[in-house]
């Protein structure tokens, strides 16, 4: 496919050094099950947290091409990190929908504030003079304990019922409990925010509708113009890839050794050379596939407001797909590593923990997302229609 984005932020470039540095901090943070805060540093001065910002708040307002990249260089030495540097750049890129006050609130320090959050409604809010009141538990919220603002989902009532709104909050409002106990990505520090009883301005909440449709925030720059349901599964699945290609890499060099050693003179216990060959072509051909999947979800995101509603439940069908194809592979190769492998010692088994974590994410479930295709794909829902675009 062409390339017709826009001259890259930068972050891809800065991916290595962010990698290279996770990767010597990975067993560290796992023990501490958060990142160190230099590795946080590190993401926020590569650009991850300023990737989404507008431009009118010094921001990149980048490509999710670009992104794609960058998470997944990351994601090839440590998949807690890249989880974290995409989020970072997703949650600031949803914090663009904000009302302008509100953006220049959440930006007055700059475009590399940290942004958190998760948009499930479990908060609870009433309307309270030019605001609203809100009080609520948010769990797996990933790296919060590093962060600066955490934007949250919560419903107020309406005359019609309710309604879900997400809210904005500074550090000082909120408390971080380390409730975090996952066996995968525990490097994400995952813990639970709490707000209570907080005042919210305005300014500084908008309807979650907003993210679920193009075009709601302004001003609107091709990367804010995409309806949320057509990126949520890019922002979890690509440290999976980048995981995935990372233990492609190690079982590699551990096949290589066990192929160059193999006779069939001396043929020994264990599997012959045709078993890693087999390993080898099947799990790097799944690999490729979900990396060619992924890469069109992006380029289908980068359109910005052209996207259709058939093409959004497209990515979200192929980012589940390619979770499915990127976790066979990973357990492939985790099963063809030998008891070395699997060793405490070595980084394949905490990279096949994290997919495997990651990989649950709701968003990733291929049901949902085949019955959310199938409606858009024969025309059964509203809006839906069937076009060529579909069977690309």
């Amino acid at each position: 496919m062409t390339d017709q984005s826009p001259p890259g932020s930068g972050v891809a470039r800065a991916a290595q050094d962010v990698a290279s540095l996770a990767a010597l901090r990975a067993d560290q943070a796992e023990e501490d099950r958060q990142l160190s805060a230099d590795v946080v540093r590190a993401m926020v001065a590569a650009g991850f947290a300023r990737h989404f910002v507008p431009a009118g708040h010094g921001g990149s307002a980048g490509t999710f091409g670009e992104l794609s990249a960058a998470i997944t260089v990351v994601g090839a030495r440590c998949a807690a990190a890249a989880w974290s540097a995409s989020l970072m750049a997703n949650l600031a890129r949803m914090a663009a929908y904000l009302p302008e006050e509100g953006r220049k609130e959440v930006w007055k320090d700059g475009p590399d504030t940290l942004v958190v959050g998760g948009v499930s409604p479990v908060g609870r809010a009433h309307a309270e003079g030019d605001g609203w009141r809100l009080s609520g538990k948010w769990s797996y919220i990933s790296v919060v304990d590093h962060s600066d603002w955490a934007l949250v989902a919560g419903v107020v009532p309406t005359g019609a019922g309710y309604e879900p709104r997400l809210f904005a909050l500074p550090r000082e409002v909120y408390t971080v409990e380390k409730t975090w106990s996952d066996i995968g990505m525990r490097a994400t520090g995952s813990n639970t925010l709490v707000a209570e009883d907080v005042y919210v301005p305005a300014t500084l909440s908008f309807p979650v509708r907003d993210l679920l449709e193009s075009g709601g925030a302004e001003p609107v720059s091709p990367c804010h113009a995409v309806p949320l349901p057509a990126v949520n599964g890019l922002s979890f699945c690509l440290p999976i890839l980048g995981a995935a290609e990372g233990a492609l890499e190690y079982w590699s060099d551990y096949a290589a050794q066990k192929i160059r050693a193999w006779s069939p003179a001396r043929p020994g216990p264990g599997p012959g050379r045709g078993f890693y060959e087999e390993v080898l072509a099947r799990c790097s051909g799944e690999i490729d596939a979900a990396r060619l999947l992924l890469e069109r979800v992006a380029w289908v995101a980068d359109k910005g407001p052209g996207i259709t509603a058939v093409e959004t439940a497209r990515n979200q069908r192929d980012c589940a797909l390619a979770a499915d194809l990127l976790v066979g592979a990973v357990n492939r190769l985790f099963r063809a590593s030998g008891t070395a492998g699997h060793s405490d010692e070595q980084p394949l088994q905490r990279i096949w923990r994290d997919v495997n974590s990651a990989a649950g994410h709701v968003v990733l479930q291929f049901g949902p997302c085949a019955t959310a295709y199938a409606d858009r794909a024969l025309g059964l829902s509203a809006g839906g229609h069937q076009s060529q675009s579909a069977r690309k």
